[in-house]
């Protein structure tokens, strides 16, 4: 895609700014798929957390010295066994299932996270869960959970002066509980909101003698809002907010659409901000491939006044910011950064890699023997569609995906791997796929053809054909239809590594594309497709994630797994940003930390 002259011009105007001023940033500063943003400011670092729903290691916590660059500094959920309950780790049968809405907070020492966990009903429905960490830079740190039967999503702990701990959920109620034990008194109904749908997300906060009432209303969609209301009794009554909503989006023409589920917090000048999520479509809200994203608006909030909030929009002004550092601990990875992963012989898997549920053990190996500086995939008998109803669970995924992958962080983009891969047979495939959920994706595979009389005639000697997939089963009356394109990998290529690709071709559609790893400029295109396929459908609450797969198709059996073979080995991983669209004809060039 060509960016006009005037979009950069703009963008580097306000750039200039930035460095002049300090006050001058864009949206979203958490891009990609970063939903139900809860944030807190602790020992000069900012820190958020994230919903992650399926999607593990589940919960990241970010830090952040400047509000800009935000660097993953440990997952919450790590190990299945943190529930107490390890078979619901993979048995959930609701795509949007998994963990929602954590909300982050600092209490006495300890640092809290608290949320539900959506679960089928033989493992309890929806589970209540707190988490507890001293050092939100290791992993291991996080206990197993606390849990209590929850009855609504969005749960929020608060402490009031005298030590005493409330929790309250969507609905909107509140009710003591026992953070320790998760013993939980009967609940008490709040407030409802101004009359919007779906009253949730809440979170109390104390100021100048009254507590504070942020919610949101409206559903997850164009019609999200904040609310608020006060009162000098924590358990109500409640005044509303005579501004309300104090923040959205809703009924405008702003290319920020879907504001809403706001959490608030001060940086260490005692300025307020808010982090809150929204989508980037237009009120169209039909191409969002990124999701629910999150991103910072500044708050004034005097004395005994209800807070003000800045509109939420791409280029934003506001409060000055904190000095501009990267100086943040640990070997977690900025969001915005490309990926340069060779798999190097005792690498860790990098920190900003995600499966989609947990991966059965041994799935994934770093630079095995007789294959230095890759990634080994070892197949799951489930592809990346599955089969839902299916008795089996290897094949439905819920035992784990052979995949792996990154969020789309940038409107423009490439991502691409070398990928090694001699298959045998025609159910075994591994390619690349940008994946929205299992109803939801776009994938390019390499596989054995399954009419090897047809080799010849194809000029294909090695008998391997690509595939170019389009899955649109979770969108209702999608005019994309689900549909698989068959091409004869090259007779000309030479055996060794193909590099797959996926890159924009515009903001609103992905080319899919491979070449001999050792010949890039032999490149050829197999796919060319919308990114509506993977924009809300069976993934309202989740986004796109650009990974690697391998899978043998349903072949084997639930006990013994998949037959021998058909390992996947993927090397040079790249994923490059190009560009963020931060308005409607308004373009930054690069990444976020780079214009600062």
């Amino acid at each position: 895609m060509k960016i006009t002259t005037t979009a950069v011009i703009t963008a580097a105007a306000s750039v200039g700014l930035a460095r002049a001023q300090n006050s001058t940033y864009y949206n979203p500063t958490l891009p990609g798929w970063h939903s139900d943003p809860s944030c807190i400011y602790h020992d000069d670092t900012f820190f958020c957390a994230i919903s992650t729903f399926l999607a593990v290691p589940g919960i990241p916590i970010y830090a952040s010295k400047d509000l800009i660059n935000w660097k993953v500094a440990s997952h919450v959920w790590t190990r299945p066994d943190q529930l107490g309950l390890p078979n619901a780790a993979r048995d959930v049968d609701y795509l949007q299932g998994g963990f929602y809405a954590p909300n982050l907070r600092f209490h006495d020492g300890k640092f809290y996270i608290t949320n539900v966990y959506i679960s089928p009903l033989e493992y309890q429905g929806i589970l209540g869960c707190i988490f507890t960490s001293d050092d939100l830079y290791d992993d291991d740190s996080w206990s197993d959970a606390v849990t209590w039967n929850a009855t609504a999503i969005d749960p929020d702990l608060f402490w009031d002066d005298d030590g005493q701990a409330y929790l309250s959920s969507a609905g909107i109620v509140t009710a003591k509980i026992d953070p320790a034990t998760g013993v939980i008194e009967a609940p008490k109904v709040q407030w409802n909101g101004t009359g919007g749908a779906y009253p949730e997300g809440p979170h109390i906060y104390k100021k100048d003698g009254y507590y504070y009432l942020l919610i949101a209303e409206g559903g997850t969609e164009l019609g999200h809002r904040v609310t608020m209301a006060r009162s000098k009794n924590v358990l109500g009554p409640w005044e509303a907010d005579p501004n309300n909503p104090v923040l959205t989006n809703n009924n405008t023409a702003e290319y920020f659409q879907t504001v809403g589920h706001a959490d608030l917090f001060q940086d260490g000048n005692g300025k307020w901000w808010s982090m809150a999520l929204a989508t980037r479509s237009g009120p169209e809200w039909e191409i969002y491939p990124m999701g629910r994203e999150a991103g910072l608006v500044p708050v004034t909030w005097n004395d005994r006044e209800w807070p003000v909030f800045s509109q939420f929009r791409g280029i934003m002004n506001g409060w000055e910011l904190p000095q501009y550092t990267r100086a943040i601990p640990g070997r977690g990875n900025f969001v915005q950064d490309p990926d340069v992963y060779d798999f190097q012989p005792g690498s860790p898997i990098p920190r900003n890699l995600l499966f989609w549920r947990f991966p059965e053990d041994g799935k994934f190996t770093v630079s095995p023997r007789g294959h230095r500086n890759t990634l080994q995939i070892s197949p799951s008998r489930a592809n990346l569609t599955g089969m839902p109803l299916s008795t089996d669970k290897s094949l439905t995924g819920k035992t784990g995906l052979s995949f792996i992958s990154r969020r789309q962080t940038h409107t423009l983009f490439s991502f691409s791997v070398d990928l090694t891969f001699n298959p045998s047979q025609p159910y075994q495939e591994a390619g690349i796929s940008s994946f929205l959920t299992q109803l939801n994706h776009i994938d390019l595979g390499i596989s054995r053809s399954n009419t090897p009389s047809d080799y010849g005639h194809h000029s294909s000697s090695s008998g391997l054909e690509f595939r170019f997939r389009i899955e649109t089963a979770g969108t209702i009356n999608s005019t994309i239809p689900s549909s698989t394109t068959i091409t004869p990998v090259p007779a000309s290529w030479p055996h060794g590594p193909i590099r797959l690709s996926v890159r924009t071709a515009n903001a609103t559609h992905f080319l899919f594309s491979a070449a001999p790893a050792n010949n890039p400029n032999a490149r050829i295109v197999l796919g060319y497709t919308s990114a509506l396929v993977v924009s809300g459908g069976s993934g309202p609450f989740t986004g796109n994630l650009l990974g690697t797969y391998a899978t043998c198709t349903g072949a084997g059996g639930n006990s013994t797994g998949c037959p021998s073979g058909g390992e996947a080995y993927v090397g040079r991983w790249r994923y490059i940003g190009w560009a963020q669209q931060v308005d409607k004809g308004e373009w930054a060039v690069g990444s976020t930390s780079d214009l600062i």
